[in-house]
Parts: structure tokens; C-alpha cells; sequence
């Protein structure tokens, strides 16, 4: 997995009835844009989070 701040995460949900999670990256703590990442999610809560497989990079578009 590989990000850059302004990313945003998405959590999918495992479970029915859980909303999936979404926020953006706003720091890269590991090598070369690896987890983990500081993450501030939609609902304004920020977290370091070691994304597993549950979850998914959406990358900024190229400007």
C-alpha cells in the first residue's frame, strides 16, 4: 500500500449495517508513502491507522 497526504483512506465494512469509514491522510509515518498513516475522518476524528485488508487507497488525480 502506498499514499501521499491528501489521499483518502476507505475502511470497508465487514459487517451489514456498518457504515464504511472514509477520511483523508493528512500525514505518511512510514517508508516510501507506506502505513502507517495519520488519518482525519469524515466525521472530524483523527487516528494512526495500519490499514489492512479491509481497506483502500484513493489517490489524489494528477493536476
Amino acid at each position: 500500500m502506498h499514499a501521499t497526504v491528501g489521499d483518502r483512506l476507505q475502511v470497508h465494512s465487514a459487517s451489514v449495517g456498518v457504515k464504511e469509514r472514509t477520511g483523508e491522510i493528512i500525514e505518511v509515518r512510514g517508508a516510501e508513502g507506506g502505513p502507517p498513516y495519520m488519518v482525519r475522518f469524515d466525521d472530524g476524528h483523527e487516528s494512526l491507522v495500519f490499514p489492512g485488508p479491509d481497506s483502500q487507497v484513493v489517490h489524489l488525480p494528477a493536476e
